[in-house]
C-alpha cells in the first residue's frame, strides 16, 4: 500500500512540475499561436535569478537567508516578464501568421540567453542551495512526502488560482479571454488586441520565471535547464487543449501519474517512449485534445 501512494505522489509531483513548465506556454501559444522555441530559456532566467537573489542575500541579508526565496519569487516573475514582454515587442509581433519564420527566430533567441548567461555566469551548473526549513519531509503511513515536493504542489496550486482569478475576474484577463475566443470580434468591439498580444506574452513569460524559480528547489541549475523541459511542455499544452487552461491542468497530472506508475514496472527511457506513443494515439482520435476550445465564429 505504501508504494502505491508513494507512486501516486511522485506521479502529482512530476505534474506539478509539468503543469508549472507549461502553464506559461499555455497561455501564449493558445492566444496567439506562436510557437515559442525560447520558452526554455525563460525557464532559465526565472531559475538563475533565483541563484542571483540567494547570492544578494547571503552577501548583504545574511541573517535573512532563510527567506530568500520569498524575494527570489516576485524577481524570477517580473524579470522573466519584462524579457518576455521586450521579445514580443522586438521581435514576435512581426511575425505572426508565420509559424516557421516565428519557430526558427525563437529557437535563435534561445541560442542567445543561453551563451548570455554562459559568459555571465559560466558553462558549468550552479547550485541554489533550498532554505532550511524546506528540508526533511512528513511521515504518514510509512510514507515520506518531502518538503520540497509539498512546497512546489502548493505553489502550483496558488499560481493556478491566481492566474485563473486574474483571467476571469480582472478587466485585461477578459480581454485576454475574449481575444483567445474570437480574435477579429473583439478588435471590432475595440479591443487593442496587440496590447492584449503583449499581456499575455508577458504574463506566460513571467510564469515561466516562476517555474524556473521553483526547479531551483529539486537540483543544480545550467543554461541549459530549459532545453529539458521545452518538449514536455508542448506535449502537455497540445494533449491538454490549445487554449484551455483547465485542459492543461488535467494533460499535466494526467502524464506524470502515467509516467510514474509506467516508470515503476519499467525504465524511464521505455516509458517516455510508451507516454508518447499514448499521446499521439489519443490524439489521432481526439485532435482538439483533453478539452476543445468553444468558439463563436463560423467555419
Amino acid at each position: 500500500m505504501s508504494v502505491v501512494i508513494t507512486q501516486i505522489f511522485n506521479g502529482f509531483s512530476l505534474g506539478s512540475i509539468l503543469l508549472f513548465v507549461a502553464i506559461g506556454l499555455a497561455v501564449t501559444f493558445g492566444l496567439m499561436g506562436v510557437i515559442n522555441m525560447a520558452h526554455g530559456e525563460l525557464i532559465m532566467v526565472g531559475a538563475y535569478m533565483a541563484y542571483v537573489v540567494q547570492q544578494i542575500f547571503s552577501k548583504y541579508a545574511p541573517q535573512a537567508l532563510e527567506y530568500y526565496f520569498f524575494a527570489a519569487i516576485p524577481a524570477a516573475f517580473f524579470v522573466s516578464a519584462l524579457l518576455g514582454w521586450g521579445l514580443e515587442q522586438l521581435l514576435i509581433r512581426h511575425l505572426y501568421h508565420r509559424p516557421l519564420d516565428s519557430l526558427l527566430a525563437t529557437w535563435g533567441v534561445s541560442l542567445i540567453l543561453q551563451q548570455i548567461v554562459r559568459i555571465i555566469f559560466g558553462a558549468p551548473n550552479v547550485a541554489v542551495l533550498p532554505p532550511g526549513w524546506l528540508d526533511g519531509g512528513i511521515r504518514v503511513a510509512g510514507v515520506v512526502f518531502p518538503y520540497k515536493r509539498l512546497f512546489i504542489l502548493a505553489f502550483v496550486i496558488l499560481s493556478i488560482f491566481a492566474l485563473y482569478v486574474y483571467l476571469t475576474k480582472t478587466p485585461v484577463g477578459r480581454r485576454i479571454r475574449a481575444v483567445t475566443l474570437n480574435r477579429d470580434m473583439a478588435s471590432c468591439l475595440g479591443i487593442s488586441t496587440r496590447k492584449v498580444d503583449a499581456y499575455a506574452f508577458a504574463i506566460g513569460s513571467g510564469f515561466a520565471g516562476l517555474a524556473g524559480c521553483a526547479l531551483t528547489l529539486l537540483g543544480p541549475i545550467g543554461p541549459t535547464i530549459g532545453t529539458y523541459y521545452i518538449v514536455d511542455a508542448f506535449m502537455v499544452v497540445i494533449l491538454g487543449g490549445i487554449g484551455k487552461l483547465i485542459g492543461t491542468v488535467l494533460g499535466a497530472f494526467g502524464i506524470g501519474l502515467v509516467s510514474t506508475l509506467m516508470e515503476y514496472s519499467t525504465s524511464a527511457t521505455i516509458a517516455k517512449v510508451i507516454m508518447f506513443a499514448l499521446i499521439i494515439a489519443f490524439l489521432q482520435w481526439k485532435p482538439s485534445g483533453l478539452v476543445s476550445m468553444k468558439t463563436r465564429s463560423l467555419d
